[in-house]
């Protein structure tokens, strides 16, 4: 009895020791340099956003935060990076909807599973824009609707990766307006708006940071923006997709910071207090309203009941298009 005594005695006085060890590590984080995985070349949409937001939550918590670009498989490489780092709080994910939805249901080995991350918060949406090369010469939905079902197949667009949620923006519209399009999966998307401007790439359903530049050079045309309300700070003038003739055509996508699951519960609060505090700073929703963006700050249960409502939008949308299974 004695010998039992002692060993459950010993096990709480361990397990106190082990709390209290966890939660003086929590108390003393960060007192080093953040690293943030962003799975996405340099000048994508979420880079864009990432670079504004993590700024400002570095004078928060008092460390810089640096971010990793490391683009490939449509966000996949990054994000299992990210999801395998040590989980210390010091290296951190800018989470996408395509890796951690789509591509967890479309890739028989993606390299990570939903359990190995935690969604700390959403922090942008992005309503997907509908644009044209100029060099194909449509102006309109309508006419884009016309000339793809003329042409089955012959039109192409480009998105991020294979999964990516512009690459089932595309087969989203492909499935409402009974059309055929030609998917093109971008390693850098960086390349897009070049092919967009030269009509290698003939389409875009993608963010308005992806299409920006080929918009202002008017090598393309912003055709729709596919939300409920016009994108009055950056696209004042293009319509909705209600207002251009295809009211049922709405999607958007996310960014977000994430983190190994392991990352003790103290300091995902930690780094949710600080998202959503910088997330009220005027110059941080000025900057993202320039890019088309719209901030989302949510608690940790928030964040988790979004990602899951997240995963049964996309799943439907994926069982709707039959894309197979990638090995």
């Amino acid at each position: 009895m004695l010998l039992i005594k002692r060993a459950v005695l010993a096990g709480v006085l361990g397990a106190v020791t082990l709390a209290a060890a966890h939660n003086a590590h929590a108390q003393n984080y960060p007192n080093r340099p953040i690293t943030v995985i962003v799975p996405y070349a340099g000048g994508s949409a979420s880079d864009v956003v990432s670079r504004v937001l993590f700024d400002k939550m570095a004078g928060i918590l008092g460390q810089p935060i640096v971010i990793e670009n490391k683009p490939g498989a449509g966000g996949n490489v990054g994000t299992a990076q990210a999801a395998h780092a040590t989980p210390d709080g010091y290296t951190l994910l800018g989470v996408s909807a395509g890796p951690v939805t789509t591509g967890l249901m479309l890739y028989k080995d993606i390299g990570f599973e939903a359990k190995d991350l935690v969604l700390i918060s959403p922090f942008a949406s992005f309503t997907v824009v509908i644009t044209a090369s100029n060099k194909i010469g449509v102006h309109s939905v309508k006419e884009l609707i016309e000339l793809a079902k003329k042409e089955p197949g012959a039109l192409n667009y480009g998105s991020v990766g294979i999964g990516s949620s512009q690459h089932l923006a595309g087969e989203y519209f492909s499935q409402l307006t009974g059309t055929k399009l030609t998917h093109i999966p971008y390693r850098n998307i960086a390349q897009f708006g070049p092919d967009l401007m030269e009509g290698r790439v003939q389409l875009g359903f993608a963010w308005y940071p992806n299409v920006s530049a080929p918009i202002a050079a008017k090598g393309a045309t912003a055709l729709a923006v596919a939300g409920e309300r016009r994108l009055a700070a950056v696209l004042p003038d293009t319509p909705t997709t209600a207002e251009a003739g295809l009211p049922d055509y709405k999607v958007d996508g996310w960014f977000g910071l994430g983190a190994p699951s392991g990352v003790s519960k103290e300091i995902q609060q930690l780094l949710n207090a600080a998202l959503r505090q910088a997330l009220k700073d005027p110059n941080v929703l000025a900057s993202f309203e320039k890019v088309g963006a719209v901030q989302i700050g949510l608690d940790l249960a928030q964040a988790q009941k979004f990602w899951d409502d997240e995963m049964t939008k996309y799943r439907d949308i994926v069982t709707n298009a039959g894309i197979k299974r990638i090995d």
